[in-house]
């Protein structure tokens, strides 16, 4: 018909939305690529030629993996810019993860190299064993508190409180444990300490639907405050009567415990390692494989479409937030159970981390665990760094497992979507 025009394939072609040639991929590969030339020429200029020692034992001597330090500082520079150029030119999944830790592992080591070479004579080693130890407990806290984020965010409920449960926990635990003269009664009680801050998270977001976000806030601060006035009219006037808290001891596991570098650092372990371990196991299984888990995913993600199905919402979101925070305070007898007695404050800020990891791990236990472990490597190594005398100084040392968790969730985490009815309260209609 004249007049009307048609509409050919080639016209559609042309006027579909181009790609963005800057996808996520290539723009962590450009960051690699920068990093590791830089880490080349800097780290490789300022390391000295002193034979770096990773031993594989807890000291200098015994097996070690040797390297010249400035050969290595500009050998794993390169590796890491390589890494970045195989994302710049094959962007995509399939490589992204292995890259991703190819690239990380090389900067680390580089700078490693600069820093071990440079070490006071005698220092010019790292005993690997204890940096993995080291990893482990330190990451322990954080597991069972992201795990105790997991419970309630897959759930629904926005948990920011993971602090004040942590807090709690600790407190509990050196309280009774101290009165007691058990540990084990100091653990239970530490359970109950994070439940008190989940059941009064539970209450004020679910049953008054109060901000979440604020109210996990508050709980952080109400920890505070209750914990630091107890410790200063009880456990400072007293210490002996109540803050001196029994520890658990090193469980060994026969055989295991003599494998290279992760026998002794993970098989020597401690009932909080191997909890955490096997909690990550457990509550990975239970969400992804059991109708607990199903249920618990289908009201994080359409509470609605739950309760049409049978599905009590409101009753499953408190018992999941109980849960969580019997997790977390178990998390935070690992401070008073295992090796201090309580401070004020003592958790420092650990709680935000681990709500961190649970970012960084999507979600996921697994991921969780593996964001947790990242973070626990970033502040042990702080603490090695310390203990060589390097030219860091100390304040920065120190920063470094909070500039991991601000480079991890701002850097690497990209986009990542949180459960749809996470934060939004459920009014049953």
């Amino acid at each position: 018909m004249s007049g009307v025009s048609t509409i050919t394939a080639d016209d559609v072609a042309v006027a579909e939305v181009p790609v963005s040639f800057w996808t996520r991929s290539r723009k962590v590969g450009v960051g690699f690529l920068v990093a590791g030339a830089l880490a080349a020429v800097i780290f490789g200029a300022l390391a000295t030629s002193e034979t770096v020692r990773f031993t594989l034992s807890e000291n200098a001597s015994g097996a070690a993996l040797k390297i010249n330090g400035t050969v290595g500082a500009i050998l794993f520079g390169v590796l890491a810019a390589v890494a970045g150029a195989v994302l710049i030119a094959m962007p995509g999944k399939k490589w992204f993860s292995w890259m991703l830790g190819v690239g990380v592992i090389g900067l680390i080591l580089s700078f490693l190299c600069w820093q071990i070479s440079a070490a006071p004579a005698g220092q010019n080693f790292m005993p690997l064993v204890n940096m993995v130890r080291g990893t482990f407990l330190l990451a322990v806290p954080l597991i069972f508190g992201a795990l105790a984020g997991v419970l309630c965010e897959r759930s629904g409920v926005v948990n920011v409180a993971i602090e004040g449960q942590l807090l709690m926990g600790a407190f509990a635990g050196a309280l009774v444990g101290t009165m007691t003269g058990s540990a084990w009664a100091g653990l239970f009680a530490a359970a109950l300490g994070g439940a008190f801050v989940s059941l009064l998270l539970a209450v004020f977001a679910i049953r008054y639907l109060v901000d979440q976000v604020v109210m996990g806030i508050v709980l952080n601060l109400f920890a505070v405050g209750l914990t630091g006035f107890l410790y200063e009219r009880l456990m400072q006037t007293d210490q002996q009567k109540y803050n001196q808290p029994p520890h658990f001891g090193v469980w060994e596991i026969p055989l295991l415990k003599d494998i290279p570098v992760l026998g002794p650092a993970l098989f020597r372990g401690n009932i909080f390692l191997y909890t955490a371990l096997i909690l990550v196991a457990v509550i990975h299984v239970a969400l992804f494989r059991t109708r607990w888990g199903l249920r618990t995913r289908s009201v994080g993600e359409h509470p609605t479409a739950a309760d049409t199905l049978g599905v009590r919402v409101l009753g499953l979101r408190y018992r999941n937030v109980l849960l969580a925070g019997v997790v977390a305070g178990i998390g935070g007898a690992s401070y008073t159970l295992l090796l201090y007695s309580f401070t004020k404050n003592m958790i420092g800020g650990k709680g935000f981390i681990a709500l961190a990891a649970l970012i960084f791990g999507r979600w996921s236990p697994t991921g969780a665990l593996l964001a947790a472990l990242f973070f626990g490597f970033a502040d042990q190594l702080g603490t090695y760094l310390s203990a060589i005398n390097s030219v860091i100084p100390s304040q920065f040392t120190a920063m470094l497992p909070y500039l991991a968790t601000i480079f991890a969730v701002a850097g690497l985490v990209g986009r990542v979507r949180a459960p749809a009815a996470d934060g939004k309260p459920y009014i049953k209609g």
